[in-house]
């Protein structure tokens, strides 16, 4: 396993992490087992993952109820990230969706963060979280301003409580305006092969000014694994329903261009952040349940084959492929 260092912090963190969105359950994800997430999170450790990262609107505190329940006594070696900015016990912050009977809105106030970082130490069951993301930038009617966040977020970090300050969605004019109330070590976008929306701008901004990246959905919800055939029905309220990419046309197009890979796509999905810019790029792999059965299969073997399976490296055949892949949807796209 790659370890890197987060922007200019001392905490070193696996090349690829473990997302935990799914595990939360409810309607965007479905029926999930408690017990077989427990395994996923400890076979992810089993195999040199120390990154753990979750919200607590993944499943309204139960993905982070169910972190919690996993690291314990294996706390000491792995980095925690999690989240706040989504607030649904009451009407502060401004409307940004409803589920299962909940407003959730975007609030990023000091007092609703001072609320939301007590509820996730105890549902983590820790005394400080590593990375702390604000995780969806505030809008009207009620945009706090983010020198007022960063504020609160300082005296959280002077407290103990976060190890360091991070952001998610945030575009480079926002962290601008972090950088000049504080300071910020990572970002964490949206990011795959087929959604390359942050070469463009936010990859130089962070690069240049040292913010990690932490991509979420590199796997595009598992369709880049190869593992969800035509075949593959969706209930009607998932969240991947609203991916374009899982569209029966555009979905058949993906496996067509999957088929014709030597290397397992899993593989080749992982390796293409380090590939494509062999820099501090954090690659964060949103693994399901169903991916558990891949790791522990290969951490039941030899350490080092165990190691190769999550390695990410430059090789000849993926970057060969992937420049192929480049041609092949700018045609298409």
């Amino acid at each position: 396993m790659i370890y890197r260092t987060i922007g200019s912090t001392d905490i070193k963190v696996s090349a690829i992490g473990l997302g935990t969105w799914a595990i939360g359950g409810g309607p965007w994800w479905g029926t999930t087992d408690d017990a077989e997430s427990i395994r996923t999170i400890h076979a992810a450790i089993d195999a040199g993952i120390n990154l753990i990262d979750t919200a607590p609107v993944y499943g309204f505190g139960r993905s982070e109820e169910i972190v919690g329940k996993a690291i314990k006594g294996r706390r000491d070696k792995l980095i925690i990230s999690t989240k706040c900015g989504l607030w649904w016990n009451d009407a502060r912050g401004a409307f940004f969706f409803e589920q299962e009977g909940k407003k959730v809105n975007r609030s990023l106030r000091p007092d609703t963060l001072r609320l939301e970082i007590e509820q996730s130490l105890k549902r983590l069951g820790v005394d400080c979280i590593d990375i702390y993301h604000t995780h969806w930038q505030t809008m009207p009617p009620e945009k706090t301003p983010i020198a007022e966040t960063m504020a609160c977020l300082l005296k959280l970090k002077a407290e103990g409580k976060i190890r360091s300050i991070a952001v998610s969605n945030a575009d480079c004019a926002q962290m601008d305006e972090y950088r000049r109330a504080g300071s910020i070590v990572a970002n964490q976008p949206r990011y795959s092969m087929l959604d390359r929306t942050i070469e463009t701008e936010l990859v130089p901004y962070c690069l240049k000014h040292d913010i990690s990246i932490l991509v979420y959905s590199p796997l595009e919800q598992g369709l880049l694994t190869g593992k969800i055939g035509m075949d593959k029905k969706l209930a009607e309220s998932e969240y991947r329903n609203n991916i374009a990419w899982f569209r029966p046309e555009n979905r058949r197009r993906v496996l067509d261009l999957l088929s014709g890979w030597k290397s397992s796509p899993l593989n080749m999905i992982v390796r293409w952040p380090n590939w494509y810019w062999h820099g501090p790029y954090l690659s964060r792999a949103l693994l399901r349940p169903s991916a558990v059965r891949g790791i522990r299969n290969k951490s039941a073997r030899p350490p080092r084959r165990a190691k190769y399976f999550f390695r990410m490296q430059t090789c000849g055949e993926c970057a060969k492929t992937l420049k192929r892949w480049e041609r092949r949807i700018s045609a298409e796209c």
